[in-house]
């Protein structure tokens, strides 16, 4: 069972959590920029990486389409975590081809907040220069 939400942050649920980000590997394996972009809620913020510019509204959507377009596959490489609060998180490698250049690896750790209905609010990845390298 669930460990209720800190005061002010409504849960959507640890099973709702992780079935969203197993949702997420899915939908950008099979190349699905509609159904990945349904998993976010209005406003949504994602950092990716960590540091960079925010996007919101129609970078997400723009983003994604770049995300499928550059053939983007996730492996996740742990199970899905979830917390005590309205957040889980996912690590995984992420491969992708960008349209110049060899394909790429990156190993990362995303953490994701949730509204009530389970949708992504915003989205950190965490990976750094040295967690990226060519695929051989």
């Amino acid at each position: 069972m669930s460990e209720p939400s800190p005061p002010g942050l409504p849960a959507p649920g640890q099973d709702l959590m992780r079935q969203a980000l197993q949702a997420y590997v899915d939908r950008i394996n099979a190349g699905d920029k509609d159904g990945v972009l349904a998993l976010f809620a209005p406003g949504a913020v994602i950092e990716d990486p960590l540091g960079s510019p925010p996007k919101t509204g129609a970078d997400i959507d723009s983003w994604f389409a770049d995300t499928i377009a550059f053939d983007t596959h996730i492996r996740p490489v742990a199970p899905i975590r979830g917390s005590h609060a309205n957040a889980a998180a996912l690590v995984f490698d992420v491969t992708f081809q960008p349209p110049e250049g060899p394909r790429l690896l990156i190993r990362s750790l995303d953490v994701c907040t949730f509204d009530a209905e389970g949708r992504i609010t915003s989205l950190k990845a965490y990976w750094g220069p040295d967690d990226m390298e060519p695929v051989s």
